[in-house]
């Protein structure tokens, strides 16, 4: 059984393949936790320099305020200009709704051809796990 995410918590979940990065989003993107998202953004721009595709894997997003939306906004700056293309994949209907009200939505499609993550063996991916909950140890 899953507990529920309290609604100020993040959770992302990174695997990467050769080429390619998604990092799956779990939770509210907002002013508490946008910099953790883009955070582990721009550190898989760093250390990845042979990236060429980002998929931020968003259909356990909850809600997204403002400062999320700019934070995505921002990691589609960074990632154009590393020559990386960014997919927003699975978006709930929230983010749909957003999206269209602020006029990106066709920015964000239009980056992004219609292409599944590919599952990797477990030889050739990694995985990590950020959140915003403190730890408790």
């Amino acid at each position: 059984m899953t507990t529920p995410l309290p609604s100020d918590h993040l959770r992302l979940t990174t695997v990467d393949t050769e080429g390619r990065v998604r990092i799956e989003v779990q939770g509210d993107l907002d002013h508490d936790s946008a910099d953790l998202l883009l955070e582990e953004t721009m550190l898989q721009l760093r250390s990845r320099p042979g990236i060429q595709h980002l998929h931020l894997h968003c259909a356990e997003l909850g809600i997204i305020d403002s400062i999320g939306m700019s934070t995505l906004l921002m990691i589609h700056r960074r990632t154009t200009a590393a020559g990386v293309r960014l997919h927003l994949d699975e978006r709930p209907a929230n983010l749909n709704r957003i999206l269209r009200t602020t006029g990106t939505l066709d920015f964000f499609i239009a980056a992004q051809p219609a292409a599944d993550f590919p599952e990797a063996s477990t030889h050739d991916h990694h995985t990590a796990t950020r959140s915003t909950e403190a730890d408790s140890t």
